[in-house]
């Protein structure tokens, strides 16, 4: 493993000195503003927040693309190139693109927005081979403490709008503590007992933490392990005995697997229903409810506690 990575580090090296010697100029849209690159959509959301019209935002994956599984594209290494500064997730969630994103710290300003979450708040499942879980998006104010990081690094890269960064990350903390006490108030629409989250993969236990719901997923928190048989009957068991009325699917990851864990409950006598698609690693499409990521987060807990709210037969809850 250790000489592939080195392999890899070499070729992502020889890529980035290839595009050096043939990138186009600068896209006349980001020209007089900071030329940001980021890659999943929620750091994309608070980029544009805070930075407003002084930067221009270039997300590399999009709506429905799982960050754990991208690897990063020539295109992209050209927008990686052009760029005055880079966020990614860090934690491992953008795993096959690190050695690219780390030949590119020693180019431009790169910077891991989730260095600004204390340690000390940080999952480490034994699961995920003793490294930390990435998906702290999903707890409202841990998110927030990356409009912080994000606004010191535009600032240190444009001085002169460093006043107007300061204060879009202050209003944008605002409208997140909002956002986190809506979250809240709808959790506790649902009686403690029926606060059972069951999805595609293993990312919200952050959710499950800040919000009070017990969280199971099929897949490891990396979707780059498939879900053996063992695991859907287990699932299936504890679905079957919980009387859990719903499931849910997610927009990054095919539905199979959820739809092979509904089968097998099904054939334990209990009819478990879909309740509807979660948005994990990634935003909705533009215009859409889920375009960015207060309104991801909205979508999520309207359509979490929408299904638990009715009962195994589909009848509304009182």
């Amino acid at each position: 493993m250790r000489e592939y990575g080195m392999r890899w580090r070499g070729w992502a090296a020889l890529l980035l000195a290839f595009v050096a010697g043939c990138a186009p100029p600068e896209p006349k849209e980001a020209a007089g503003r900071l030329n940001v690159v980021t890659t999943v959509g929620m750091i994309a959301d608070v980029v544009r927040e805070v930075g407003g019209p002084y930067v221009h935002v270039t997300g590399l994956m999009g709506p429905g693309v799982d960050p754990h599984l991208y690897k990063a594209s020539e295109g992209d290494v050209r927008r990686l190139y052009r760029a005055d500064v880079v966020f990614y997730g860090g934690l491992h969630l953008e795993a096959r693109m690190a050695e690219v994103l780390e030949e590119m710290g020693t180019r431009t300003t790169v910077v891991a927005v989730t260095d600004s979450v204390p340690r000390t708040l940080l999952r480490r499942p034994a699961a995920f081979a003793g490294n930390y879980d990435p998906h702290v998006w999903f707890d409202v104010r841990m998110w927030e403490t990356t409009v912080g990081v994000i606004a010191a690094t535009l600032a240190n890269a444009d001085p002169a709008h460093a006043a107007q960064f300061r204060a879009n990350a202050a209003a944008y903390r605002i409208r997140l503590a909002e956002l986190d006490r809506y979250v809240r108030r709808q959790a506790a629409r649902v009686p403690a007992e029926k606060r059972v989250l069951i999805t595609a993969h293993d990312a919200f236990n952050y959710f499950g933490r800040a919000y009070g719901f017990e969280v199971r997923g099929l897949q490891g928190i990396s979707t780059a392990a498939e879900a053996g048989t063992g695991d859907v009957q287990e699932l299936a068991d504890f679905i079957a005995r919980r009387r859990i009325p719903a499931v849910f699917v997610e927009t990054s990851i095919a539905p199979r697997t959820i739809q092979a864990v509904q089968e097998a409950v099904r054939s334990r006598g209990f009819d478990v229903r879909i309740g509807g698609s979660l948005y994990s690693d990634a935003l909705g499409s533009p215009g859409s409810e889920a375009a960015t990521y207060p309104g991801m987060v909205k979508h999520n807990i309207d359509t979490i506690v929408g299904a638990l709210l009715r009962d195994p037969q589909g009848a509304p809850g009182s």
